[in-house]
């Protein structure tokens, strides 16, 4: 395909991945830590480095020789696993926290020029009047084309307070225009909750982060203390990249019967086949009470839906999935990304680590949605006329080196239907006006989609869909099916209470 999303990255934010529960392995100790050494091609790379040192026109330091060849050897493994030094190991930690230093916004390579995904609410960017599809062409007056998704987020990057220029060209404009960004720290609101109908609740999870599964159970706790009688809930996991596993476990848990197959991992190493369940050993990052222990029994039996889109990553497909195999929800929007591998954080010195992919992950039935993603019980467009920027959004399947999934023949669906898109040069026209949707707003389509499954009442359907407008199937809370037979792997390892997780 000509044109096409290549790379996906995050200023800020961090699009983060599915992250195991502990860092506390060395590398020497994994399985294959026998294998006799290629003594031949160690003997080129020292060669290589020889000649480098000898013969390059100019000094190269070693230590950043030797960490780009690092660098390069684990970046070339799948999209996930990367090196990580000082710098990008500090903005990590702050990122699992909900803290960072930067513009707020999530972005993606397209034709060579930096796309926004989405600003975060309030950021920087947001208040800058950078919108979904902008596109940045100029960087401190430093050409954006030729420079790498890594070389743009880095000149993005800076001290609080400081100031970058962005230039910006949006679609529809006729020419870009230059806006000046202060970088500041930005707090990522976690989780947000409000009653949008009365009987109807509405709970959005932005990113998975070390507090979201308390910041859950209080929001839970107080949508029931005033209003008791909730007929339906919404949780809204459109455009959530992510996060950490135990907080995916968390939020599953919240809605289903105690000690239920959340997720199982499967990979090369003993440790790495685990089948975590809904108890608070595989959800709790912190020592102390149970954050679910008290929530209200309503949760477990209250009609929901999950909305979803292509934005929707790791963790979310995670807690979409568990909810959709047991039938505890509908899942409803567009095809998630498709992000089925985890991650796992191995340090190899006090400020370096490796962010390695350990494992595939499988929902409770065992499907893996690598390179596939969460198909939705209903498929809803974004809006009345289209699914927007969901159309044309990069997934799994587009980056490359991603890992394979058995159950996807050639290109994924999504794929194929770019392609087609592409052909009838329809990806520029649809986005030429297109406007971000303000999740939870009163002009939010697929949530009053939602609202009309929960009446009973007509839903509107993709337009691909043949289904359309056809009356949408009922709710099925409290027929959960067995999960399909999980073989335990070794004992899952402790859960660390300050395990970073790595940006995506």
């Amino acid at each position: 395909m000509g044109k096409k999303l290549k790379n996906l990255g995050l200023i800020g934010l961090g699009m983060v991945a599915g992250v195991a529960a502990s860092v506390q392995y060395s590398a020497l100790a994994q399985k294959g830590g026998d294998t006799p050494l290629p003594l031949d091609e160690l003997r080129q790379l020292a060669d290589v480095y020889a000649l480098i040192k000898s013969d390059y026109v100019e000094k190269v330091d070693d230590k950043k020789l030797l960490s780009d060849a690092i660098a390069g050897m684990v970046n070339s493994l799948d999209p996930h696993s990367v090196y990580l030094d000082q710098k990008d190991l500090t903005e990590l930690r702050e990122e699992v926290q909900g803290r960072f230093v930067g513009l707020g916004i999530e972005i993606a390579m397209e034709d060579g020029y930096v796309k926004i995904v989405s600003p975060i609410d309030e950021s920087p960017a947001y208040r800058a009047g950078i919108k979904a599809g902008d596109l940045i062409t100029r960087i401190d007056n430093v050409p954006v084309k030729g420079l790498s998704l890594d070389d743009a987020i880095k000149r993005m990057r800076g001290e609080p307070h400081s100031k970058v220029m962005l230039t910006i060209a949006r679609r529809g404009a006729d020419t870009p225009w230059v806006v000046p960004v202060e970088r500041e720290e930005i707090h990522v609101a976690s989780v947000k909750a409000k009653v949008i109908e009365p009987g109807y609740a509405w709970l959005r999870i932005n990113q998975f982060q070390e507090e979201t599964v308390d910041e859950v159970a209080g929001k839970l706790k107080d949508l029931y203390a005033h209003n008791p009688n909730i007929k339906g809930l919404v949780l809204d996991l459109r455009n959530d990249p992510g996060g950490l596993l135990p907080s995916a476990i968390g939020v599953s848990a919240a809605f289903l019967p105690a000690n239920d197959v959340i997720v199982s991992t499967k990979g090369q190493m003993a440790t790495s086949n685990v089948t975590y369940y809904g108890r608070r050993e595989f959800y709790a990052v912190k020592p102390g009470a149970d954050p679910l222990a008290k929530l209200p029994a309503a949760l477990k039996t209250v009609p929901m839906i999950v909305l979803v889109n292509t934005g929707s990553a790791s963790a979310s497909e995670i807690v979409a999935g568990a909810l959709q195999d047991y039938k505890r929800a509908i899942v409803m929007g567009s095809q998630t990304f498709g992000k089925g591998s985890v991650q796992d954080l191995r340090q190899l010195t006090p400020d370096t680590a490796v962010k390695l992919t350990i494992a595939r992950y499988f929902t409770p039935k065992g499907r893996s949605i690598q390179a596939l993603g969460i198909v939705p019980d209903l498929k809803v467009d974004e809006t009345p006329d289209g699914d927007g920027l969901n159309a044309v959004r990069v997934r799994e399947a587009d980056l490359d080196r991603h890992l394979a999934n058995d159950a996807v023949d050639g290109k994924s669906a999504n794929a194929k239907r770019r392609d087609e898109l592409e052909e009838e040069q329809f990806t520029v026209a649809a986005l030429k006006n297109a406007k971000p949707v303000e999740f939870g707003g009163k002009d939010d389509f697929q949530l009053a989609q939602a609202l009309n499954h929960f009446k009973g009442l007509k839903v509107q359907l993709a337009k691909a869909d043949p289904d359309e407008d056809k009356p949408a199937p009922a709710s099925l809370p409290g027929q959960e099916p067995k999960p399909a037979e999980i073989k335990d792997g070794a004992k899952p390892p402790a859960l660390e209470s300050k395990t970073p997780a790595p940006k995506k």
